[in-house]
């Protein structure tokens, strides 16, 4: 059994005391590749110095993160381009819109997200989308590009089945975390509703440890948590569960499990 956390920050201070620790507990439960979503300029020689550290399970993403628009998007989104060039990068993410905690950038965040669907088109890469209270926005944004070649997934999907149905109408994937394992989330019912075929494993580490880990700060082992309960929402073995999620990871990000 091999798992993929497509979506972890542990190249942040919260893990700056023990992270030989925590990449020695994902070796021990088989987490064979951790992906490392960019969020601005400050997390970008933090993450590709931990690529460098453990290149054989970390992989890195290029983008600028919706909640890092402000005034100054134009110079970060060319130092972003800029890194693009000249790295191996996976993804282009985490991008999208997040209405959540400040609305007062909304056309710079649609500029932003537009202008980094366009690399992703260009490099053939899948984006990775941050969608917190914007829904309607990004499948507006989305609509445009029905009939591109663009894929990729929806990060930390929280949406019910409709929103759900409608992601994946788009061809993209929903990544799933430890809020699947909240008891009054509601994401097991929306979940269970779909097939496993379209959902990918994730921890968002630091942030949104799964039950029983929950209030601590979360860690890419942790990913076993999210596995265990997706093989009791759909009735089927640890082993199933990993083997199609991350299946679904590896296509979608071309890369390879050893």
């Amino acid at each position: 059994m091999k798992l993929i956390d497509t979506h972890s920050h542990i190249y942040s201070d919260d893990f700056k005391d023990d992270i030989e620790e925590i990449i020695s507990n994902c070796r021990k439960v088989n987490i064979g590749k951790i992906l490392l979503p960019n969020i601005d300029s400050e997390s970008i020689p933090k993450m590709n110095r931990l690529v460098q550290r453990f290149p054989d399970v970390c992989v890195p993403m290029m983008g600028l993160h919706p909640t890092s628009v402000k005034e100054n998007y134009r110079e970060e989104l060319e130092n972003c381009k800029a890194w693009l060039a000249k790295g191996d990068y996976c993804a282009i993410g985490e991008i999208g819109m997040d209405l959540y905690w400040d609305k007062a950038y909304v056309k710079e965040q649609q500029i932003v997200f537009d202008t980094q669907i366009n690399w992703a088109l260009e490099r053939e890469l899948p984006i990775v989308i941050h969608a917190r209270d914007s829904f309607d926005e990004i499948f507006e944004i989305l609509e445009s590009y029905r009939n591109s070649n663009l894929k990729g997934v929806f990060h930390s999907f929280t949406g019910n089945t409709e929103q759900a149905v409608k992601a994946i109408g788009f061809g993209f994937l929903l990544g799933i975390n430890g809020i699947v394992t909240f008891k009054n989330s509601g994401l097991d019912k929306t979940v269970g509703s779909i097939g496993l075929d379209h959902l990918i494993l994730e921890t968002d580490a630091p942030y949104l440890a799964p039950v029983p880990k929950r209030g601590k700060r979360n860690e890419s082992s942790y990913l076993v948590y999210i596995a265990s309960k997706l093989s009791e929402i759909y009735q089927l073995s640890l082993d199933e569960v990993a083997k199609t999620t991350s299946a679904n990871a590896a296509k979608l990000f071309n890369i390879e499990l050893k």
